[in-house]
């Protein structure tokens, strides 16, 4: 590491204090994979029926 950039002891606890408050803490729900998952297919098929109808709307299809 670097000497140069240490703070002093005095900085470091202040900083070490504020870090421990918990004032920058977000309250987060659990992350669910599975729900993830099943919105993605539900994005992925409508934009698919999407395509597919204009598609045939402009006789492509």
């Amino acid at each position: 590491m670097n000497d140069e950039r240490k703070l002093y002891p005095e900085d470091q606890q202040r900083v070490d204090e504020y870090l421990k408050s918990g004032y920058n803490e977000t309250p987060r729900k659990p992350f669910k994979p599975m729900r993830l998952l099943a919105m993605l297919l539900i994005v992925v098929t409508a934009f698919s029926v999407f395509s597919i109808l204009v598609a045939r709307s402009s006789g492509i299809y």
